[in-house]
């Protein structure tokens, strides 16, 4: 979470979990059929977990996944089973636990909280829980990770975790300074930090997860490593079909442009099936080819407020 005071919105300004069921089986109907469930943090929303079991019975739907900081999935459950367990039985396919550091007091000073062991702990119940998927989602900072050890016992974690690492450049979405030269930190230089210690990586072109990252062979490991450069691949918006519904009802072409379009007031306003198909048909049409990130973007929503 930003360091500054959040303005919470009140409960009626945010979708219930029966609009939101309205509105995925719209997109269903228009041939969408992955989901991804984040936030914010979606494991603090009430009843969570009911819900995505509920997006799992929807026909059409093959595939859901969770964006999750890691530190509430080893929880306890009633029946003494950990919260990722009852995520599988849910429904859920894969997961994204964001993990920047192995560092303590490195996770701490990015975070402002010392919980570290409890994303460990979260990652271990979910490999005991046996999703098709674990990644774990790094955020390239120059400050932090060009250590020469750095981003090296990351891959290593991984590797022994059986997890897919990921590399993320920092985008602009909260601050335009995260693109000062002290910040950020381009995926091609962390690729060469990685080879000073295992030789050049092995391009896997024909490998696809549901994202934008180019995929790399751990010379002499079974492991594979990501790379998604939002700011310096110039193609990476080439292959996008990505739309994000916001917790108040925004439907997002792009993460990285304005336009968002009111969801929530249409649904509200009494259409029918029809028009909330036209609608999506409609945002579809707006989606621009590539983001604003390089050029004209001004931060406005956090992006704790959009979803990862």
């Amino acid at each position: 979470m930003p360091e500054e005071l959040q303005t919470w919105l009140p409960r009626s300004d945010l979708l219930s979990y029966e609009e939101i069921l309205r509105c995925v089986r719209a997109g269903v109907a228009l041939g969408i059929h992955k989901l991804r469930v984040t936030g914010g943090e979606p494991l603090t929303r009430r009843d969570v977990i009911p819900f995505i079991a509920q997006l799992h019975a929807i026909p059409g739907i093959d595939d859901i996944g969770l964006s999750t900081n890691g530190t509430l999935l080893s929880d306890l459950q009633a029946d003494g089973r950990s919260t990722a367990a009852h995520l599988r039985d849910a429904g859920v396919r894969t997961v994204n636990i964001s993990l920047d550091t192995l560092d303590p007091a490195a996770y701490a000073a990015v975070t402002g909280r010392d919980l570290l062991p409890k994303v460990l702990a979260g990652i271990a119940a979910c490999r005991a829980a046996g999703f098709a998927q674990i990644k774990l989602n790094c955020v390239l900072m120059k400050d932090r990770h060009q250590d020469p050890a750095a981003l090296p016992s990351l891959l290593d974690f991984a590797d022994q975790q059986g997890c897919l690492l990921r590399f993320i450049e920092l985008m602009p979405v909260t601050s335009r300074e995260l693109l000062e030269d002290r910040s950020f930190l381009p995926t091609a230089t962390a690729r060469r930090l990685i080879e000073a210690r295992t030789g050049p990586l092995v391009p896997r072109p024909g490998f696809k997860t549901n994202g934008p990252a180019s995929y790399y062979q751990v010379p002499g490991r079974d492991q594979l490593v990501g790379f998604i450069g939002a700011m310096t691949n110039l193609h990476f918006c080439e292959s996008c079909n990505k739309l994000r519904l916001t917790s108040d009802g925004k439907l997002r072409p792009c993460l990285g442009s304005h336009l968002e379009f009111d969801l929530r007031a249409v649904l509200r306003a009494g259409a029918d099936d029809a028009a909330l198909k036209d609608f999506f048909l409609q945002v579809v049409a707006r989606k621009p080819k590539e983001h604003d990130f390089r050029t004209t973007y001004q931060p406005g929503r956090h992006m704790t407020a959009i979803g990862g």
